[in-house]
């Protein structure tokens, strides 16, 4: 059932929104050669905390932590470990939080000090790709009309999206209906309406758009080892179109 939420609730997701986008503007002051991604994963938790908020992954279905830290073929879920990041890796970063009842979500790209020009594109049109899927966040659309024109802007740049994992509605819960894919054929889903609530997230590889899930049950790496990249934003539909939560003013 898709929930459409009230002026109140969304204005309750967006400050759940705020912070997930602050810190996810903060990670890019942190992140540099040699980090771990577990000290990047203690920088958010300590700033979840002072913010009063809960990080929503961890422990959701079991997940073992507060945020996903996906480095170069990893595509999302990895967990934050030992790992040290190098000069030219690409890390993309998801990150949840529950605030006073509400879920934000949000992730980012971010280039480990200086990378490639092709890892430099596949971060640029991924971004880009989320835009345009934005644009089609209107009442009177439909959800595919959202995945056709990621999919259709990732393919005319030579890339691929992920189809194993896929956008979503948001609120109370972190993950609700509907179900936002980033490929398909316009015109189907469910019809956009005022009040709707949506992660957006395209997931975009260098290669095949296959992807496997390593012995940790949760690390998603491109299947012929190719890099990939991740941008999310939380999305409420207004009459005038998409405001986008999970961004800074």
């Amino acid at each position: 059932m898709i929930i459409i939420k009230s002026q109140d609730e969304i204005e309750k997701i967006a400050r759940a929104c705020k912070i997930v986008a602050q810190i996810l503007k903060d990670i890019r002051e942190i992140v540099k050669p040699g980090i771990t991604t577990k000290e990047i994963e203690v920088f958010v938790d300590r700033i979840i905390a002072e913010k009063g908020a809960i990080a929503a992954f961890r422990g959701y279905r079991n997940y073992p932590s507060s945020v996903c830290t996906s480095v170069n073929e990893q595509v999302v879920h990895g967990i934050p470990s030992g790992l040290r990041l190098k000069e030219g890796d690409i890390l993309s970063i998801d990150l949840g939080v529950y605030l006073d009842g509400f879920y934000g979500d949000g992730a980012v790209t971010i280039p480990v000090g200086r990378v490639s020009p092709s890892a430099e594109r596949l971060i640029k049109v991924t971004e880009e790709a989320l835009y345009r899927g934005i644009e089609k966040a209107r009442p009177g659309n439909r959800v595919s009309d959202i995945s056709s024109s990621i999919q259709r802007y990732v393919e005319s740049h030579g890339y691929s999206v992920v189809r194993t994992f896929v956008g979503h509605g948001i609120g109370r819960s972190l993950h609700e209906e509907p179900q936002v894919p980033n490929y398909g054929n316009p015109g189907h889903g469910p019809r956009l309406r005022e009040g709707m609530t949506l992660a957006i997230e395209p997931m975009v590889n260098e290669g095949t758009y296959e992807v496997r899930i390593l012995d940790d049950g949760w690390t998603a790496v491109t299947a012929d080892g190719k890099l990939s990249a991740h941008y999310e934003h939380t999305v409420a539909i207004t009459k005038n179109g998409a405001r986008i939560l999970t961004k800074i003013d």
